[in-house]
C-alpha cells in the first residue's frame, strides 16, 4: 500500500475575541487529507487532520518540506511490517529528515497536523475507533470510552458585558458541563475579579470555573493575580507567565496552593521534560496541557507521556488544550484526565460527532472509525471538499 496524495488547505477561523494576548480575527488553520490506495466500501481510505486553534495555518512548510519528503519517500520506507497499512513512526521519522534539534516552533504545528491525518488512515484501515487501537497497543487494552471534558470561553470581545458573560457560562452548565473555562488578564485585576464573580454566582454545588491568563503576566503581576485569585476555590489558575519561564512557574507555587495548569505552548517532549524538571509542578494537583496537534502529533505525545511515567507523573493528569477529537480519542485511549472543548468557538472543528452530549462533565464517544470525523456533519463537509 502506499501514501497516493497528500493535500493541504489553509482555512480562516477569525472571530471577533480576543484573550489576554491576541485577537483572533485573522486566525487560521491548516486541513490535510491524506489519500491512501486502500480501498474500503469502494472508496479509497482518507485520513484528516487539522491544526488547533491558536497557532496559524502551516501550509507553507507542509508543501515546502514535509508533504515531498513524504510523496518522495520509497513506499515501502512507510508502512508497517505486515506492508497493509502506514507505520506512523517510520512516516514521522521520514518528515523529520535533515531537521536539527531544537527549533521546536511552527514545524512541530505542521508536522503535527499531517501526523493526526496519518493516525485517521491508519485506524480507518485498521475498521477500528482511534482509541480502541491506542488502547490495544499503548494502553490498558480496553479503552475509557467516557471521557471528562470542559467548556473553554469567556473571551473578552466588543460589547460583552457581565449579563452577556453569564449567559454564555450559563448556556455552557445548560449543556451538561460542570467545569467552565474564562479569560483573565485581558483587563484590569479589578475587572477581572468582578467577571469571576459574575460566573461565580450561577455556578452550583459540584460546578466549577477555571481562569486562563495566557501568558500575559510577568512575575510580579502573576503573584499579585495569584494571592486574588486565592480568595476563590477554582478549578485551576493556567499559565500565568511566558510558557517557557520555568522560573516563574515555580515560584508561583510560593503563592498559590490552589491547582494550575501549563504546557499547551510547549511543542516537544524536550521542553516537556523541562517543564517537568524546572517548573515546581506539583503532580497531586497541577495539570498538564500539552497539544499533541501542535507539538509533532500522536508520535511526539506517546514520547511525552513515557517522560510523564519516568518523572513519576500520571496521564491523569493530562487534559490536552485544543477541543478537538484527536485529543478525545488519545484520552479514552491512553487513560488522559479529560480534554478541552470549545461548545461555540472555532467552528466545525471544535466539538463532538453528531448527537453526541454532554452529560455531568462528560462525553461517551461512539464507535466510529478512526477519528470519527465523519461523525460531524459540517465539519466532514468541509474535509469532502478538500478531499475532492
Amino acid at each position: 500500500m502506499r501514501i497516493v496524495e497528500i493535500r493541504e488547505r489553509t482555512v480562516p477561523i477569525s472571530s471577533s475575541i480576543r484573550n489576554a494576548y491576541i485577537d483572533f480575527s485573522r486566525m487560521t488553520l491548516s486541513l490535510v487529507a491524506v489519500v491512501t490506495d486502500v480501498i474500503r466500501d469502494g472508496k479509497p481510505v482518507i485520513g484528516y487532520g487539522f491544526n488547533s486553534n491558536g497557532r496559524y495555518g502551516q501550509g507553507c512548510l507542509m508543501r515546502e518540506r514535509f508533504i515531498p519528503r513524504l510523496l518522495e519517500a520509497n513506499p515501502e520506507d512507510l508502512v508497517d511490517e505486515s506492508g497493509e497499512n502506514l507505520d506512523p513512526f517510520r512516516i514521522w521519522d521520514r518528515m523529520m529528515i535533515n531537521e536539527k534539534p531544537g527549533g521546536h516552533g511552527e514545524r512541530s504545528v505542521a508536522v503535527g497536523t499531517i501526523d493526526m491525518a496519518v493516525w485517521d488512515a491508519v485506524a480507518k484501515i485498521e475498521g477500528v475507533p482511534l482509541f480502541q487501537l491506542l488502547a490495544e497497543r499503548f494502553g490498558s487494552g480496553e479503552p475509557d470510552r467516557k471521557v471528562f471534558v470542559y467548556a473553554a470561553g469567556g473571551y473578552y470581545y466588543p460589547g460583552q458585558d457581565d449579563s452577556k458573560l453569564k449567559d454564555e457560562m450559563q448556556s455552557y452548565i445548560d449543556r451538561g458541563y460542570t467545569v467552565v473555562k474564562k479569560k483573565i488578564g485581558g483587563a484590569a485585576l479589578e475587572e477581572d475579579l468582578r467577571r469571576i464573580d459574575s460566573v461565580l454566582g450561577i455556578l452550583q454545588d459540584g460546578q466549577m470555573l477555571a481562569v486562563d491568563a495566557n501568558g500575559r503576566f510577568d512575575l510580579d503581576t502573576a503573584i499579585t493575580y495569584a494571592e486574588a485569585l486565592s480568595r476563590y476555590d477554582l478549578f485551576w489558575y493556567e499559565e500565568p507567565g511566558d510558557p517557557l519561564d520555568f522560573e516563574l512557574q515555580a515560584t508561583l507555587r510560593n503563592y498559590y496552593e490552589r491547582p494550575m495548569a501549563t504546557g499547551e505552548n510547549l511543542f516537544s517532549m524536550q521542553d516537556a521534560r523541562n517543564l517537568i524538571r524546572y517548573a515546581g509542578l506539583r503532580p497531586d494537583r497541577d495539570w498538564l496541557q500539552f497539544d499533541c496537534a501542535l507539538s509533532y502529533g500522536l508520535v511526539e505525545y506517546l514520547r511525552t507521556l513515557d517522560m510523564l511515567h519516568q518523572h513519576g507523573w500520571s496521564r491523569s493528569r493530562c487534559i490536552p488544550h485544543g477541543g478537538h477529537q484527536m485529543s478525545l480519542n488519545i484520552a479514552a485511549g491512553l487513560g488522559l484526565g479529560g480534554n478541552e472543548s470549545y461548545p461555540d468557538l472555532f467552528q466545525p472543528f471544535g466539538g463532538f460527532p453528531d448527537g453526541v452530549r454532554v452529560e455531568d462533565g462528560y462525553v461517551t464517544l461512539p464507535d466510529l472509525p478512526g477519528i470519527g470525523f465523519e461523525g460531524k456533519s459540517d465539519l466532514y463537509r468541509e474535509m469532502k471538499r478538500l478531499a475532492e
